[in-house]
């Protein structure tokens, strides 16, 4: 199997300049490639994952992954798919982010010097002259085409706000790609389907310029089978980092996915062999199985089997033996504590199944809060000594998905 045919039978694929040649390309030689995040939050989330695990195929056929750390970028502000102007963020904000992503690649990708390559933009970006800028690279781009591109284009049909620092985005990141072919003999940009008029700026920047051939491919929009965009759920994003997001929900979310988004995600976000996968797709029909499969491995990958394993078991002692697991995740509150009018709210907030009392009021309102597998709709209700099972300890369950307990010492 070739890369260029694994990348197909798994879905990555969504457009690609020239794709012929890139084939060609890229099974007669090893490149370089690169993949831009903004640092526009503490983590990623499962909506980068995509993004992540072709640098990963990339990688296992020996091509160079080239990390664009955006922090350059992140001040602009991509207009890509959103419907207002992105919240500006601090010097220090925006390093702090920076610092955390790479983090995330590392649990993923062979990060030593000779296999990825980590880049800032704010290092070019920041250097420019924006007259002589203007002068050498602006020439190269017309006001009809840019006006053309989705990113630019929806949000004018809606009559939504798009400030000039995001109309100039696509110039620069058309420059980041100009800037690391330059230095780097990047070939390659991929990115998100809503790149794709970014990434051709690059390309025919860096063929006007220096008259060199580059390459994009973009992969497609995520979404599950509901038409949701991948990465958020009811219960807020899906991020890639333990200390926003336990290994244990994160197991769960795969868990719970769609039926019919399985096999596609088996695909995507985990590196089984794909004849495996598409023999699992024709024989296995349990459908419950191949979830726990897509979990397992989707959670090994980002928090190793270690993990993984005690999610599952955790899911299994919870739901298959109605028990409560001493994985779980625990609260323990003294004995006189209990005495003190412990608000089930208050907890809820405590264990940070929700941002605020009052998000966590409302959802004991409206029964997505159980104690001890039963609903709650009282939210003033108190903890008490008599909620204990004989366990030794209460069980509290918030919407389907998110449980903990609380022990007294």
């Amino acid at each position: 199997m070739t890369l260029f045919s694994e990348l197909k039978g798994r879905g990555f694929i969504h457009q690609c300049t020239n794709e012929e040649e890139l084939s060609r390309l890229i099974e007669n030689k090893k490149i370089k490639f690169y993949i831009g995040f903004d640092c526009t939050a503490k983590s990623l989330h499962v909506g980068s994952l995509i993004q992540i695990m072709i640098m990963k195929l990339f990688q296992k056929y020996g091509h160079v992954p080239i990390i664009l750390i955006g922090k350059g970028t992140t001040k602009i502000g991509d207009p890509s798919g959103k419907d207002e102007t992105r919240k500006m963020l601090t010097d220090d904000e925006i390093d702090a982010n920076g610092k955390n992503l790479e983090k995330v690649f590392s649990k993923f990708l062979n990060m030593s010097e000779n296999n990825t390559l980590i880049r800032d933009n704010a290092k070019w970006l920041q250097k420019l002259n924006y007259v002589d800028f203007l002068r050498d690279y602006g020439k190269h781009f017309t006001i009809n085409k840019m006006l053309s591109f989705d990113s630019v284009k929806i949000r004018l049909e809606r009559e939504q706000s798009l400030s000039f620092v995001e109309f100039n985005y696509m110039i620069f990141q058309a420059y980041d790609f100009y800037e690391l072919n330059k230095t780097d003999d990047c070939a390659l940009q991929i990115g998100g389907s809503d790149q794709w008029g970014n990434i051709v700026n690059g390309v025919e920047l860096i063929r006007r310029v220096n008259n060199n051939i580059a390459y994009g491919l973009t992969t497609p929009l995520l979404t599950n089978a509901n038409g949701d965009k991948m990465g958020k759920t009811a219960d807020g994003a899906v991020w890639l980092d333990e200390e926003m997001l336990s290994p244990y929900d994160y197991w769960q979310f795969w868990r719970n996915v769609d039926d019919r988004d399985v096999i596609k995600f088996i695909k995507l976000f985990t590196i089984m062999d794909l004849e495996k996968i598409n023999e699992l797709e024709k024989n296995n029909k349990n459908i419950n199985e191949l979830k726990i499969l897509l979990a397992n491995e989707a959670t090994k990958l980002l928090h190793g089997e270690k993990e993984s394993q005690k999610a599952e078991k955790i899911a299994t002692e919870l739901f298959s033996k109605d028990t409560m697991s001493d994985d779980m995740p625990t609260l323990r509150l003294k004995a006189n504590e209990v005495k003190q009018n412990q608000y089930l709210s208050d907890l809820i907030v405590r264990m940070e199944m929700a941002s605020s009392k009052s998000e966590s009021r409302k959802l004991i309102r409206g029964n997505g809060v159980k104690v001890n597998r039963k609903s709650i709709s009282d939210e003033m209700y108190v903890i008490s000594q008599s909620d204990l099972e004989n366990e030794g300890a209460i069980l509290v369950s918030v919407g389907k998905k998110r449980h903990f307990k609380i022990t007294l010492d």
